[in-house]
């Protein structure tokens, strides 16, 4: 089970306390808590943008793993001081540099009463690195060559070099199991549309031979896989998938057959709230039990209902701005180095984050494996980038186009920000807001000369922390919205991802950060501080340095 309530990581303690501007989208219907007695408890928790993908081989983003990680569970897990714990493996262990062995758990079941088992796990693996489902989550396993079914609860992984990091990045969202059965009928469906006259069965043997054959099978029917996962995911999470109206919420409800202790949820109601001063009227009112993404400005506001409980988590993640390398101003770095010292990264943190969080000098957080404290970041200087941009020569100015999520008022406010202070430097800066998932398509294609955006390190290590951001591999929906590409970086992230020696391992993540200062892709903004809300009356409320919320052990206490 996963249990978040302190957090120690490398040395950064985190704590999980237990104890936008229109309030018209506020609901009428008032949430049904119980639970006094013993009975199962119905919540609502209210989020700031909707799941762009129930699929774990889905999209890449947080909005819809906040609603995944109910559903879906993997082989490993990370525990209150985020050390590696079993999940759906009971153990494991490492064969060879290359080779590891996980022992399954038995007699869990899928959503669909269908077996978790080894077959299962392969099925996961094989459909997560096939091209014809196009994940852009792939990345974070693709390391893993072949995965075997040993016997029935025995699995072997054997990756394609030695990767270091594997059993961080199998906690993952990428790496959670999906029934096989249901695989099984979305392929045939992939291939029934297509009109591909093969059988299933036929389909994985040419997969496995791979070459010319599955590379035109792949094409032709991407664009029908996960249908049939997307209307009804089954995994063997403590919640079950039951209703969902995109764009408005996604109900679950509890999961009667769960193999990992008791479930006290009866139901769980997850409601698209975007705006943030909705959201907590929404609290205030008792129409939601939970609300998600407070922003600081508002913390009087709450901490001065006794109705409600504030919850402040330092995250691991990173707030950042990119710079899209293939603009035909950004391509030089100077350019970007000047709009890195046009940005006033601490009077941003102050004035719209209300100084909440740390600021950020690389993709690395304080105390994360990795992090140089000795690093020295481009500071704010308006001389220095106009110095930059004339001999660039820039100095006339021209126009870039930023994009930014609608439903995050920081990131808005940050952009407006910006645009004015390069308005000194004769830059025009003209901002674009835009839906959720319209922004993440956007920017995955490229259409963007900057962005604001986070990324959580959702493995706790420096491999992810950095390479979805800038390696050449992930270009665009992967995660390198900026489209960079430098070869030594490359190099360095694959050598630091093989070494099995932790202090030349820093010494390589220590060398990477000081390239990406120079060649300056990004701009790091803060390391944010995550403030959540709940019920006073609710106890047991777990909630994770990558803003998962764990519900299964809630309390009510009234």
């Amino acid at each position: 089970m996963k249990t978040f309530k302190t957090y120690l990581f490398a040395g950064l303690l985190i704590f999980a306390l237990a104890g936008c501007s229109d309030d018209s989208e506020v609901s009428t219907e008032i949430s049904d808590t119980v639970g006094e007695n013993g009975e199962k408890i119905s919540l609502t928790q209210s989020l700031p943008a909707d799941a762009v993908s129930l699929d774990p081989h889905g999209s890449n983003d947080t909005p819809s793993e906040k609603v995944r990680s109910h559903i879906y569970e993997g082989l490993v897990s990370q525990n209150e001081n985020l050390d590696i714990v079993p999940e759906l493996a009971s153990e494991w262990e490492q064969i060879d540099d290359v080779t590891w062995q996980f022992t399954l758990q038995e007699g869990v079941e899928f959503h669909d009463s269908s077996e978790f088992n080894a077959e299962a796990v392969k099925a996961n693996f094989d459909r997560l690195l096939d091209p014809s489902r196009g994940s852009t989550r792939a990345f974070v396993l693709e390391m893993i060559e072949e995965v075997n079914a040993v016997d029935e609860y025995t699995v072997e992984i054997i990756t394609e070099y030695p990767f270091s990091p594997l059993l961080g990045h199998l906690t993952h969202g990428a790496g959670d199991m999906l029934s096989k059965e249901l695989i099984d009928e979305d392929y045939q469906h992939a291939l029934d549309e297509a009109g591909i006259d093969i059988t299933l069965d036929e389909y994985y043997e040419i997969r496995e031979a791979g070459g010319s054959d599955h590379e035109d099978i792949a094409e032709q029917i991407t664009e029908y896989t996960s249908t049939v996962v997307e209307q009804n995911p089954a995994g063997t999470g403590y919640l079950k998938y039951e209703d969902r109206t995109p764009g408005e919420q996604t109900v679950l409800t509890r999961n009667d057959n769960y193999w990992n202790g008791d479930v006290n949820v009866a139901d769980l109601t997850l409601k698209v709230v975007s705006e943030a001063s909705s959201r907590i009227a929404e609290a205030e009112t008792g129409q939601s039990d939970i609300i998600a993404d407070v922003p600081p400005s508002d913390k009087d506001r709450i901490t001065s209902n006794d109705d409600l409980i504030l919850n402040e988590t330092q995250s691991v993640a990173l707030e950042y701005i990119g710079l899209n390398t293939r603009n035909e101003y950004l391509q030089d770095k100077r350019v970007r180095q000047a709009l890195t010292h046009a940005f006033n990264k601490q009077a941003v943190i102050d004035g719209i984050y209300n100084g909440a969080g740390t600021e950020a000098i690389s993709p690395l957080a304080p105390g994360v494996f990795g992090y140089d404290e000795s690093l020295e970041p481009l500071e704010y200087d308006m001389e220095e980038a106009r110095r930059l941009l004339e001999e660039a020569g820039y100095e006339d100015g021209f126009t870039l186009t930023m994009m930014v999520n609608s439903d995050n008022a920081q990131r808005v406010d940050t952009a407006i920000w910006l645009q004015q202070s390069l308005e000194e430097l004769n830059i025009t800066l003209e901002i674009e807001q835009l839906e959720w998932g319209t922004f993440l398509e956007a920017t995955g294609n490229g259409e963007h000369d900057l962005y604001i955006m986070s990324w959580g390190n959702s493995t706790g290590d420096p491999d992810n922390a950095i390479t979805p951001l800038v390696h050449s591999s992930r270009l665009g929906g992967p995660g390198n919205r900026a489209f960079f590409e430098n070869d030594k970086i490359d190099s360095l992230l694959e050598e630091g991802s093989r070494e099995a020696d932790d202090a030349k391992r820093e010494e390589i993540y220590s060398e990477i950060q000081t390239i990406l200062v120079e060649e300056a892709p990004l701009i790091f903004i803060l390391h944010p501080q995550k403030y959540n809300v709940y019920k006073s009356s609710l106890d047991g409320i777990e909630i994770s340095p990558y803003e998962e919320f764990d519900f299964q052990n809630v309390k009510n206490n009234e």
